[in-house]
């Protein structure tokens, strides 16, 4: 077990944050080069669908051993592969599927929610976000999170940057294009499940997609985004506790602000680079 000792919910959201980062800052690096940022903000509503049925399952019919994070990453995973296999074989516009899996995660999530006895503290942490309140189980889960992350792009790195940039000269390499295209949509899904520990679903395309896109004016190398985006996600982390802390505000919403404001001041500073 993680023990911190002394303000160790401070230190445990910091670690939270920073571990969040790691994910953010690869797979969003991939979502960001790969234009799918919108996959994510469907996902990550959808994964209100399986929190509020393993949370009923649990209050219902005393099965103690659910969590609504399992639920969160099984729906993510479910709703990844869905919208990826429907696209792949039916050839549908990928913002229709955005659509449909995101209205059917957040219904069915309603509908838990209502049939589900008790006050439902659990599941407005995870739509709104609370750092402060994760646990050590919390941080272990996101730590194992990030290992599958880390270990998956280091075998896949090449072949999900091939997919990222071309899909059908990766195919004409011999490259394996859709169950590589499912994998890092597993892998979006695993990584949004991450970061809605510390934003919360409404929030985390911001600290999916920010460090990534800020990343991207520094550097046209796709390693060299992936390190950038993750120092810029854990500096957010930070600054946004911090901020937050200070000013008794919304941890979550706090450092989302933050990653904005940054994001606007490089969106303006290279505006300016282009006119000079």
């Amino acid at each position: 077990m993680i023990s911190f000792g002394v303000n160790s919910f401070l230190l445990s959201a910091l670690l939270a944050g920073i571990a969040s980062s790691v994910a953010s800052g690869i797979i969003g690096s991939y979502v960001v080069i790969k234009r799918i940022v919108f996959i994510s903000g469907s996902i990550a509503h959808a994964v209100l669908g399986g929190m509020g049925f393993f949370l009923w399952l649990k209050r219902t019919y005393h099965y103690d051993f659910l969590t609504p994070l399992q639920g969160a990453i099984a729906a993510a995973l479910l709703s990844a592969m869905a919208m990826g296999w429907i696209h792949l074989q039916y050839k549908e516009r990928e913002d229709s599927i955005i659509a449909a899996i995101w209205a059917t995660g957040m219904s069915l999530g309603v509908l838990f929610i209502t049939f589900t006895p008790g006050y439902n503290v659990e599941l407005m942490n995870f739509l709104f976000g609370n750092i402060l309140w994760v646990t050590q189980e919390d941080i272990q889960t996101l730590l194992y999170l990030d290992g599958i992350v880390v270990l998956l792009t280091m075998v896949f790195y090449r072949r999900f940057q091939a997919i990222c940039f071309d899909e059908q000269q990766a195919a004409l390499q011999g490259i394996a294009v859709k169950p590589l295209y499912l994998l890092l949509l597993c892998l979006v899904a695993l990584s949004v499940v991450i970061l809605i520990q510390v934003v919360g679903a409404i929030l985390v395309i911001a600290m999916l997609t920010i460090p990534a896109a800020i990343a991207g004016f520094l550097t046209h190398r796709l390693s060299s985004m992936m390190w950038i985006a993750i120092g810029f996600g854990a500096l957010f982390s930070c600054l946004g506790m911090y901020s937050a802390y200070t000013l008794n505000w919304p941890p979550g919403a706090t450092i989302s602000l933050v990653a904005a404001l940054f994001y606007a001041f490089f969106l303006v500073r290279s505006r300016l680079r282009t006119i000079s």
